[in-house]
């Protein structure tokens, strides 16, 4: 007791920072905890999360589930035209990324988007015609993740359009994407010129058959092998996929060196074309990723998060016990800019590519990524405490993708939308910057963070669906 009394008292601050103030001022210690009320001192919300917690129901529920999305093997099994793979693509129909919206509630980058999608189709000979089309209701505007789809930023995927083919070979589920245009002015971004048109019918005249071509002479190709070989490279296979691109071009190589049904310019062209394209890996990563995550959907009662996306209006989450969207208002990126370009040209948070993320990678992996702290900014340190972070909101670790910085332990994995709403800790994503106007492009890439708004209506909803006591 005596030496308790002699000491200088060593305090942990639980509240606001400045309480601590008056034992510093007196020689004392205070570690100040970094801790707010679950659900933001919402207390019908926090009731519902107490509902929530160690439910039998739920555990179990979660169980099941984080061991679908563990057990599934992506495999790139095809490649085709939108039309003739992806369920629903009959007619007039355009999918974009993030949840359901109507066309007048659209940001700008999607908007021109779906009008650069209109005049590849050949639907229309103008813009100010496809605008007229899409305003009459003469063409169908539906997210990609109702179809089974995934596509970046804007996330435009048309008819005609060639697709990545990415099924499950445990589970037998299928994902599909689009093919990426590489930088610059391209559709994803909302450019819609003369080159984006006619880039993307080359891509759907030349680069689809050719990779359909290998890809069958391959035989597939397993993803998740190629995505932690990848991590082991530096790469996070979201805004970074140098070493991912680099490894499905070997490959892809190979097969061409080998095909007799390729021509050599096709070959020239298609090589040359993903050489310069350093993302070019991103979409097959995305439908890899939604492949291993539809395998958890659909488990009643679990929390586990299956998907987040954002259409530049709304931030928008599905868990696998409930088959609806939940959503907040897409939030702001913190970032660098390219030159000539600040947070007022911005476009709010864009694209299904947060799949990655919602999967273990991405910003869940930028511990296994020091390089990608000069595209987003921070410092490498930043990107390994981003890893650390994420671990107090999931289920567990993918030993799958393990991160060498981290000793070689998995990625955090399998968010919990209750451990989320609890700790307030939100999912970090890494992304790229739109322009908030069509037909600019890409502006810059930064981080920025999933609202806890849709955590706590998920949680919310779950709660009310549980079996009660008799």
């Amino acid at each position: 007791m005596t030496t308790l009394i002699e000491s200088k008292p060593i305090v942990i601050n639980v509240g606001l920072a400045s309480f601590a103030q008056n034992i510093h001022d007196c020689g004392g210690a205070a570690q100040t905890l970094q801790w707010q009320p679950p659900a933001e001192g919402d207390r019908r919300i926090g009731l519902a999360l107490a509902h929530t917690i160690n439910d039998p129901h739920i555990e179990a529920a979660n169980r099941i589930a984080y061991e679908r999305y563990l057990g599934a093997q992506p495999v790139l099994t095809g490649v085709s035209t939108a039309r003739e793979a992806v369920p629903g693509m009959e007619g007039r129909i355009i999918l974009h990324s993030g949840p359901p919206i109507a066309w007048q509630d659209m940001c700008g980058p999607q908007q021109g988007a779906v009008l650069g999608a209109i005049l590849f189709e050949g639907w229309a000979d103008s813009l100010d015609e496809a605008r007229t089309q899409v305003e009459r209701g003469e063409v169908r505007l539906e997210p990609c993740h109702h179809h089974g789809a995934v596509g970046p930023m804007a996330g435009i995927i048309s008819p005609s359009m060639p697709v990545w083919i990415v099924k499950n070979a445990t589970g037998g589920n299928v994902a599909y994407t689009n093919m990426n245009e590489g930088l610059g002015k391209v559709l994803r971004f909302g450019a819609n010129g003369s080159e984006v048109i006619e880039r993307l019918r080359w891509m759907a005249r030349t680069l689809g058959p050719t990779l359909a071509t290998l890809v069958e002479e391959m035989g597939g190709l397993e993803l998740k092998p190629l995505m932690a070989q990848a991590l082991h490279m530096g790469d996070e296979v979201h805004n970074r996929n140098v070493a991912a691109s680099c490894l499905l071009f070997r490959k892809l190589t190979n097969a061409a060196l080998a095909s007799r049904r390729v021509t050599p310019d096709a070959v020239r062209e298609v090589l040359s074309f993903i050489a310069g394209n350093d993302h070019f890996f991103l979409n097959l990563s995305m439908a890899a990723c939604k492949a291993m995550l539809d395998a958890a959907h659909g488990v009643p009662h679990s929390t586990l998060v299956t998907a987040m996306a954002r259409n530049g209006v709304e931030f928008g989450i599905r868990v696998s016990g409930a088959d609806r969207w939940f959503t907040a208002p897409a939030p702001i990126i913190d970032g660098l800019f390219f030159p000539g370009f600040g947070p007022a040209d911005a476009a709010r948070d864009l694209g299904d590519s947060a799949i990655t993320e919602t999967a273990g990678v991405g910003g869940f992996a930028m511990g296994a990524s020091p390089a990608i702290v000069q595209f987003v900014g921070g410092t490498p340190r930043d990107a390994v405490a981003n890893t650390r972070r994420m671990l107090n909101i999931t289920l567990g670790q993918n030993s799958a993708f393990t991160l060498p910085a981290l000793d070689f332990t998995g990625t955090p994995a399998g968010i919990d939308a209750r451990r989320v709403l609890d700790t307030g800790i939100l999912p970090v994503i890494n992304t790229g910057i739109a322009h908030k106007e069509a037909g600019v492009g890409q502006v810059g890439a930064g981080i920025t963070y999933a609202p806890l708004a849709c955590f706590a209506q998920a949680i919310d909803t779950l709660a009310a669906s549980l079996p009660r006591e008799q």
